[in-house]
């Protein structure tokens, strides 16, 4: 029992995991609904984008940079797709890829200014922020658009609008960056630029390369996470994500799953279980009739305690008893 344990608590993930078993046993106890197929449909699709977005944060923040700008980044692409077929007259295909290549191409500038002209990430971001915040209201008026017609149907049910369409796209992309994370030469470098640029670079490593790639990759999922919720809400809102709300769900999501701020270290299972973690702490409230308020005491207090582990069992891996 000694070595599983040793072994289960080597993971990143083991005590999100913990936690995320406990709210669940907890919530089902208290309430039938809880186990109900559309209340679970609820969490899955309140899940999903969360954890979507949280992959990108882990990259971003396990090679030492962070993105505050992938929530607006959100909202833009389903307008991008939006005017791309009712106004400029795109096939549905190429106009959701135009949408997509928009986040990549927003996560490459803040790259470029980021590593190239050498501006801090967060500043980068929150500029990037503020500017497609802008860029959305005063295209769309600040009101929300109809889903065009060409992708109102087979296109939209596959990639949000059927029930459990969320759940299936982030468990792909989980599995994919978790492998890419673990198992490539892309994810060793990932974690040597946030460990250790100097000697990164003096490795042979391409830091530029590797930091900028990974802003794509986040503006990218920023953009996937912003259509798949609108195809799930029917409409396109330049509110979805709620703002910097995604963004800052997918910070405490990867934080919560064992990522630290300070760059080197991270997991994309951890943060996918943070995004559950947290939606069914959110959902089991709304359940048992406790009010919305007291979820961002929680969270604050959730995200304070998950760090204080994690500089915890980093202590203990690194003196060799766990």
């Amino acid at each position: 029992m000694r070595r599983v344990r040793e072994e289960f608590l080597r993971h990143r993930e083991a005590s999100v995991l913990v936690v995320a078993l406990g709210l669940g046993l907890y919530f089902m106890s208290v309430t039938d609904v809880f186990l109900s197929t559309a209340n679970l449909v609820n969490i899955a699709q309140a899940t999903a984008p969360a954890a979507i977005v949280a992959c990108g944060t882990v990259l971003l923040l396990v090679s030492g940079e962070i993105d505050l700008s992938v929530g607006v980044v959100a909202a833009l692409a389903p307008f991008m797709m939006h005017y791309a077929i009712d106004f400029w007259g795109v096939p549905a295909i190429p106009a959701i890829l135009l949408a997509l290549l928009t986040g990549t191409l927003i996560g490459f500038g803040n790259g470029f200014v980021t590593v190239v002209l050498r501006v801090p990430s967060f500043v980068t971001t929150l500029g990037t922020l503020y500017f497609v915040t802008g860029v959305v209201l005063t295209t769309s008026h600040a009101y929300p658009a109809e889903i065009p017609g060409p992708v109102d149907g087979a296109i939209g049910e596959w990639l949000g609008a059927a029930d459990w369409a969320h759940l299936g796209w982030a468990l792909v992309i989980v599995v994919f960056l978790h492998v890419v994370l673990t198992r490539t030469r892309w994810g060793l470098h990932t974690v040597a630029v946030g460990g250790n640029p100097l000697g990164a670079a003096e490795a042979g490593v391409r830091t530029a390369r590797i930091k900028i790639g990974n802003f794509m990759i986040a503006g990218t999922l920023g953009a996937f996470a912003g259509l798949i919720e609108a195809f799930r809400i029917h409409t396109i809102d330049p509110n979805i994500g709620g703002g910097t709300g995604l963004m800052f769900t997918a910070v405490s999501a990867a934080v919560i799953g064992g990522t630290a701020l300070a760059g080197g270290s991270g997991t994309i299972v951890g943060g996918a279980l943070g995004a559950l973690v947290l939606a069914v702490l959110q959902n089991g409230m709304n359940l048992i009739g406790i009010s919305a308020n007291p979820y961002f005491l929680i969270l604050g207090l959730a995200i304070l305690v998950s760090m204080i582990a994690n500089v915890y069992l980093t202590r203990l891996r690194r003196a060799g008893r766990t």
